[in-house]
């Protein structure tokens, strides 16, 4: 059975619970009016607050996706789907943890 497809208006968070913003490098398929996100797409967080002892600041800045559709493409790109794997990473490229998807849109499938 498919995974829900990711979209411009998913939820994508780190695992601090800050939003990360996608850049959509293919707005020609959609759902629900926004564009499909692809595993070429960059995902941006922008004031997570986690820190290593000391303190250390060492907040996620960017997501990256090691997974995606087997299937389906969009610009032929693999989409991400509700399933794909990910890792949040800090300025220094460390990684902090995977990254929460939630707020999918459940119309569109694939594998």
């Amino acid at each position: 059975m498919g995974a829900p497809v990711l979209h411009q208006g998913a939820l994508v968070q780190c695992p601090h619970g800050i939003p990360a913003q996608p850049a959509p490098t293919q707005v020609r398929v959609t759902t629900n009016g926004q564009p499909l996100l692809t595993q070429a797409d960059l995902f941006t967080v922008a004031g997570c607050p986690f820190q290593l002892p000391g303190p250390t600041p060492s907040p996620c800045v960017q997501v990256r996706w090691l997974t995606a559709s087997l299937r389906v493409r969009a610009g032929g790109v693999p989409v991400l789907l509700q399933s794909s794997s990910s890792l949040c990473l800090a300025p220094t490229q460390m990684p902090q943890g995977p990254a929460v998807v939630a707020g999918v849109s459940p119309r569109v499938m694939a594998l």
